[in-house]
């Protein structure tokens, strides 16, 4: 036999390939990913907007300017139909990025599905049975970092567990929690900080789970076999991989010893990765592109820790929401490496490296004693509650900007080959990135109410609503699982914001530690610190008080790394720094600015928002007749937008592409001095 027709091993099945996709409608995201999948995407990964995810409708005022912005708006269950119209949902294996809200979102997918196979003459409780996909369901990291929580820790376990302990009977095939150590990586996380944190939220879970006694010991096994994780894949990709391997052997031995789990497939390490979006620069976004493709072999190139569905974010993340083709360049990298290289015809490359052993044991050793110190805290909740995961992350993160702004740790084209030729990529910027038509969030706004209107007009509906919304109040005040009325809720016509309404009168809602006050910051000030410290000062004295600085971050938008950063670094420069966390109203922020008597007030908005809810707050601050405070905004913001801030009175943008916290304080100085500068006295 010649070698050319030697036949090819028999290669392993591809990881699931997944886009993070979903915007302005649940038609127009319907149409995306009909689309998607017939690129040849083998799984659904829903993005929801801020307002779903935080419980709100799209007329709520929390919502101003982020319906639709960073992925769809579901406000009831005929926005689910539409979401999933002609997209069986049995054949599906769809992955929902829902946390506070998971109960909710699942709530409707299932009784979507169950109309789906009413409408094809087929068993609704066995189409129940089939579905498969996950939600995410992991409140902790929400406290830590991405900021979509509602209510409390305690009542946020207990919704979580409920789905658990549902699902496990219910919807066998559905992973209902997805441990996520991906946002910790994006708010700083080292290595053994993501290992150790994920595995102390799995056993919190678990925990609670097995303390419910819902479950019987000898079906715990089942419980552990639905958990999954979510994780993140940065550049540094042999030490990433490694971080899996030492993944898998954790969760190997905690399943064994602390919960006795004899079947070794119930004990599988089961992931899904999207790979880094932090490390994405605005600067020559082109090498995003290289990032994204060494990223996806981290979490592919070795089999015994390889992963089991995979995202990848787009080129152009940093500088706004990413278009079809963009999305689809994404899902080609992975589609060329399942298909054309011969990666899947191979055992584990890695067997037998005495250089990757001694790493995985090293992150092994590192993330036990982190655990360790976790546990004596009282485990995760009680560490997220006590503020020092958070004030870890923050801690974690300012190093890890100091360590770029010394040039210690080199970011091609953003502090080291910053030369560049004209780049054909982003040549129109306004064209380089998909932007949502503003009249989306009017559109929805005016449908819920619609909505709830036509629903409340029909007696027989408005009194089923009511009464599901006294069950589910009912329930969470008794104790017992609120899944059945949650399903009784969708099926109901009961809204979005309706359902976490009646949950937040029981519950209440929460603010968590901001995990600034802790954090250290710089220990030890470089020449840059200082020469901005003796600035701050100067300035200081001659205005006869401290500089006072507000961090803001307005509307819905949880992801606060950017702002917390800021605010640590100019508590470091020696300013008085004034930070209440996420989730205002425009007019708390003015009010705060007022009363607070601050210099500056900086506004730190990622998810697109920011053409609405600045002006807000800049006529807010004319209002309130201050409007000679400077105002600085930053954030994932196009140069368009940019321009028409400053136009509006923005006194400067400030962009991923900004780095140096040091050169952002010194310019903070120059914008307060020049705000304060009069004809009689100049500093």
């Amino acid at each position: 036999m010649s070698e050319a027709s030697t036949p090819r091993p028999e290669r392993d099945r591809p990881w699931v390939m997944r886009t993070y996709a979903g915007h302005s409608s649940a038609a127009a995201s319907n149409a995306l990913y009909r689309r998607n999948l017939a690129k040849g995407q083998t799984g659904l990964s829903v993005a929801f907007d801020l307002p779903t995810q935080t419980g709100y409708d799209p007329d709520h005022v929390l919502a101003r300017g982020e319906v639709g912005k960073v992925g769809v708006p579901i406000s009831h269950i005929g926005d689910m139909r539409a979401l999933f119209d002609a997209i069986p949902l049995v054949e599906m294996n769809t992955s929902m990025t829902i946390n506070a809200t998971a109960m909710w979102l699942l709530a409707m997918y299932q009784v979507v599905a169950e109309e789906q196979a009413e409408a094809a003459g087929e068993d609704p409780a066995a189409a129940v049975h089939r579905l498969s996909g996950t939600t995410q369901n992991d409140i902790i990291k929400e406290y830590l970092s991405r900021g979509t929580y509602v209510f409390p820790p305690g009542p946020s376990m207990r919704l979580l567990t409920d789905v658990v302990t549902y699902t496990v009977r219910e919807i066998p095939k559905w992973n209902p929690t997805n441990v996520c150590s991906y946002h910790l990586q994006e708010a700083g996380a080292t290595p053994v900080q993501e290992i150790a944190f994920a595995m102390s939220t799995a056993i919190a879970v678990l925990d609670a789970v097995r303390e419910s006694r819902v479950v019987a010991p000898e079906e715990f096994g089942e419980v552990v076999a639905r958990i999954s994780f979510f994780v993140n894949a940065g550049v540094r990709f042999v030490e990433e991989m490694c971080k899996m391997r030492a993944f898998v052997a954790l969760w190997e031995e905690l399943t064994r010893e602390r919960y006795a789990v004899a079947d070794p497939k119930q004990r599988r390490f089961r992931y899904g990765v999207q790979v880094n979006s932090l490390g994405l620069t605005e600067a020559q976004p082109e090498n995003n592109i290289q990032r994204i493709v060494l990223e996806m072999l981290a979490v592919t190139l070795s089999k015994d820790a390889r992963a089991r569905a995979v995202q990848l974010p787009a080129w152009n993340e940093a500088l706004g929401l990413p278009r079809p083709w963009d999305q689809q360049w994404s899902l080609r990298i992975q589609q060329v490496l399942a298909y054309e290289s011969d990666l899947l015809e191979y055992g584990d490359l890695f067997e037998g490296s005495t250089v990757v052993a001694a790493k995985v044991a090293e992150l092994v050793d590192g993330a036990k004693a982190e655990m360790a110190r976790i546990a004596e805290l009282g485990g995760a909740v009680a560490a997220v509650e006590s503020g020092y995961l958070k004030s870890a992350l923050v801690a974690s993160h300012a190093d890890r900007r100091a360590r770029i702004e010394r040039g210690e740790d080199i970011v091609v084209g953003v502090n080291k080959f910053e030369t560049t030729e004209p780049n054909p990529l982003t040549a129109d910027l306004d064209t380089a990135i998909q932007s949502v038509d503003p009249g989306v969030e009017a559109a929805a706004a005016a449908a819920v109410r619609r909505w709830r209107e036509q629903r409340d007009a029909d007696p027989e509906r408005r009194d089923r609503a009511i009464a599901a919304l006294a069950r589910l109040r009912a329930d969470a005040a008794s104790g017992v699982n609120l899944m059945a009325a949650s399903l009784e809720c969708a099926r109901a016509d009961v809204t979005t914001g309706e359902w976490a309404g009646a949950l937040r009168e029981e519950f209440g809602e929460y603010r968590a530690p901001t995990g600034v006050s802790g954090s250290v910051g710089i220990a030890e000030a470089g020449e840059g610190l200082q020469a901005v410290r003796a600035q701050v000062a100067e300035l200081g004295s001659a205005l006869g008080e401290q500089l006072r600085i507000l961090v803001a971050k307005p509307g819905l938008d949880g992801h606060s790394n950017g702002a917390e950063q800021i605010a640590v670094r100019a508590r470091d420069a020696g300013f008085e720094v004034v930070y209440q966390g996420i989730r205002l109203t425009p007019a708390q922020i003015v009010a705060a600015a007022v009363s607070e008597d601050v210099h500056l007030v900086g506004i730190s908005i990622l998810s697109g928002s920011h053409m609405e809810l600045v002006p807000e707050i800049l006529d807010g601050l004319r209002a309130a007749d201050a409007g000679e405070i400077p105002v600085v905004v930053g954030g994932i913001i196009p140069e368009s937008d940019g321009a028409k801030l400053r136009e509006l009175g923005v006194a400067a943008v400030f962009t991923p592409k900004d780095f140096g916290l040091n050169e952002i304080m010194a310019r903070f100085v120059e914008i307060i001095r020049s705000a304060n500068l009069t004809s009689a006295s100049r500093v």
